[in-house]
């Protein structure tokens, strides 16, 4: 896949890291990538491989607000970016692997929940550098996983949508109606900052027909400090719809929106 993509018309990282699943596991040869879930926040929510596999890579490599949760956790070389130097850092880091350094790629939470364009973007990097060498993900805890919990919503009973990327999102908006309309299931979403936050979605719900009284949690900073649990209707968190910028909010980008069904 070329870096030359444009994430309206495609091809979309993600749908290149879903492609075909991981290699089998060869014990003498395998000496993949990793790209890694660092979790939500909270330091005691790494896991032990993920952990592992960041203290042993010659290179890691993230955004920076990833990298400097876990660079205590590591002599490696920190590659940090963000979204603008994304592609220089991914090409600097698969020119390292090639060279025969390990390398690892983190990302924050769970990198199967949201996370696979920036998955699609190492793999296609380290492909075109070395295309023998496997990227292997080790799931993180997701703050997904954190908002089912305080929601107590069943994942075997909830549509999940992440709004959380880059692209067209009308068809994660179709089923997020039909999971509280049609199906009547929980829903949990990850917001887009800022042009799709917590209040947005209430309102987009409303207009396709929910029931005004459901039950909305919005889910902040899960595991951090200062979390904080919000509780509205979607009618009161509709209140909070509008506008495209941090100051039109009053949730944070650290969120994660629970809406629940009356259980029976």
């Amino acid at each position: 896949m070329s870096d030359e993509y444009d994430l309206e018309s495609g091809p979309d990282p993600a749908t290149f890291a879903a492609g075909a699943p991981e290699p089998d596991i060869d014990a003498e040869t395998d000496d993949p990538v990793y790209a890694v879930g660092v979790g939500p926040g909270n330091p005691e929510y790494l896991t032990p491989r993920g952990e592992r596999a960041i203290r042993e890579a010659d290179a890691v490599v993230g955004f920076t607000t990833v990298v400097e949760f876990v660079e205590d956790r590591t002599d490696a070389d920190l590659l940090t970016c963000g979204y603008k130097d994304e592609a220089d850092a991914l090409e600097e880091f698969a020119e390292r692997v090639a060279a025969g350094e390990s390398g690892t790629a983190v990302a924050m939470g769970d990198p199967n929940h949201s996370g696979y364009q920036f998955v699609g973007k190492v793999q296609s990097a380290v492909e075109r550098e070395e295309p023998e060498t496997p990227v292997r993900v080790i799931p993180g805890i997701s703050s997904l996983q954190m908002a089912a919990s305080r929601a107590r919503t069943p994942m075997e009973d909830t549509e999940f949508v992440t709004l959380h990327k880059s692209g067209d999102l009308e068809a994660d908006m179709d089923r997020m109606a039909a999971a509280v309309t049609a199906d009547g299931r929980h829903l949990l979403v990850l917001p887009r900052p800022y042009d799709r936050m917590p209040g947005d979605i209430a309102q987009f719900l409303l207009k396709a027909g929910a029931d005004p009284d459901l039950e909305a949690l919005v889910c902040e900073k899960l595991t951090h400090a200062d979390e904080e649990i919000h509780r509205f209707t979607l009618t009161e968190l509709s209140d909070h719809a509008g506008g495209n910028e941090a100051a039109d909010t009053p949730f944070s980008d650290l969120v994660v929106l629970a809406v629940r069904q009356p259980v029976a």
